[in-house]
């Protein structure tokens, strides 16, 4: 059930290039960068050729699966743009040579991959949407509840991967908290054979460290990232200890410009992202949210305060608030989910994404963690992940191919044992006792089974 990391190759939205004077803008990103279908697909298709032939790979012969996430859509109006965007993302796929049938499911075993064929339960039990063992939230009308839910999905299914890593169990009940430059990320309830999403995240996340660092002016004062200054370093003893005080005012003048809380119902945006608070309250589902202003209108606030710590304090004191006002941030969010008695003493807590794992941000967060007494070890109930995202593309494509690991399950409850049998129950199939040993062998060497 894990998986290992060939290649990464990351390329920036902003790299997007300029729409050419006969292209249609379909949306923007938080930033304002203009994007066409036609300009996202050669993004894509010149980023997945990189990324291949840096690991020495052929697209053909060696890539066997391409999952497509809906990753910038905070800046987007409307569940249309949405659709262009991820018609992008396949086009641009295309561009480099992959067929249509290695991104979708697999409908029976002929089109899984002849060299997977013996490990897939395809036979046994067919891809139903669920990820890591939990159903996505649909709203009543049909529609997703928060623009960005795909997200949620698969960082939640690349905590539940990366925790085994650390020998945590990351089964249901979860919580799992995606830190990019939009917050995404999941609740789930505990019910077998499938858990449901009873619980997700949206707004600002990432974009809050970068607004701060963009009041500095050593990087783009619109497009600059935290990560543009951060060069992997923790942040020495003597900068807390000297600037104690001054780095608890400045996270507290923060937010008090951070609005942290479950999403009215009233509005259909929220931190930016399309948001549709009326379905979710209809099936069940609590949205919670991260904005700074009203979508984003304070941001500018933001970077005045980076622009004066900077100024007085100099680049580390600045980047140890940051991983403060990071870490408060992860801690408020979970103390909502805890008030809505979303999270239980069982709930396994995840993070991903650039503003919750780098620097001291873990430290701290799992330091406030313990503060909450949630949880007798939370050693054993928190885990750190490293590329979330892509951990969680790699469990979709076992998914979609019915590629599971019932030794070692992703599914089910934590300390529960494989939910296989009554998958195939609930879908009108059965499992006898000599395909079930076969399955538990040693030999049986697959991904996980969602």
């Amino acid at each position: 059930g894990k998986t290992s990391l060939i290649n990464k190759t990351i390329k920036m939205t902003r790299d997007v290039r300029s729409p050419k004077p006969d292209e249609e803008i379909f949306g923007r990103t938080l930033t304002g960068v203009p994007l066409t279908r036609k300009s996202v697909s050669e993004l894509v298709s010149k980023t997945l050729f990189e990324s291949v032939n840096c690991a020495n790979l052929d697209v053909k012969e060696d890539l066997h699966f391409v999952v497509r996430s809906t990753g910038v859509v905070a800046g987007f109006d409307s569940s249309d743009e949405v659709g262009h965007f991820v018609k992008a993302l396949a086009d641009g796929c295309m561009m480099a040579g992959v067929p249509p049938v290695k991104m979708i499911p697999a409908m029976s075993i002929d089109n899984v991959t002849t060299r997977f064929r013996k490990f897939s339960l395809i036979e046994k039990i067919v891809f139903n949407g669920a990820v890591g063992g939990v159903l996505p939230p649909i709203g009543a009308s049909g529609l997703e509840i928060v623009a960005n839910e795909m997200e949620g999905e698969l960082a939640t299914a690349g905590i539940k991967e990366g925790a085994k890593w650390a020998g945590i169990d990351f089964r249901n009940p979860c919580l799992s908290i995606d830190f990019g430059t939009t917050l995404d990320g999941r609740i789930t309830n505990d019910e077998i054979p499938y858990a449901s999403t009873i619980g997700n995240f949206a707004g600002y996340a990432g974009a809050i460290p970068d607004a701060i660092i963009q009041g500095t002016h050593l990087v783009d004062e619109k497009l600059g990232t935290a990560l543009d200054l951060f060069d992997n370093k923790s942040i020495g003893m003597l900068t807390w200890t000297r600037h104690s005080k001054i780095i608890k005012e400045y996270t507290s003048k923060i937010h008090e410009l951070i609005s942290i809380e479950v999403v009215p119902d009233n509005i259909n945006r929220y931190g930016s992202v399309p948001v549709n608070p009326g379905s979710a309250k209809e099936i069940g589902v609590t949205l919670i949210g991260c904005d700074v202003g009203k979508n984003g209108s304070d941001l500018k606030q933001l970077s005045l305060i980076g622009n004066e710590i900077y100024e007085k304090h100099g680049l580390k004191t600045l980047f140890a608030i940051v991983d403060m006002v990071s870490a408060k941030m992860a801690i408020r969010l979970l103390k909502v989910a805890v008030d809505e008695d979303l999270v239980t003493e069982r709930t396994a807590i995840g993070f991903t994404g650039r503003a919750a794992i780098t620097g001291c941000k873990p430290r701290l967060i799992l330091s406030q963690i313990e503060k909450l007494n949630l949880f007798d070890s939370p050693q054993k109930h928190v885990a750190f992940v490293d590329d979330g995202l892509a951990r969680g593309a790699a469990v979709m494509a076992r998914c979609m191919n019915s590629l599971g690991t019932p030794k070692n399950p992703l599914g089910g409850s934590r300390d529960g044992k494989c939910v296989l049998g009554l998958r195939m129950k609930l879908q009108g199939g059965q499992l006898d006792e000599s395909d079930m040993k076969k399955m538990m062998s040693t030999d049986s060497q697959s991904g996980s089974m969602s």
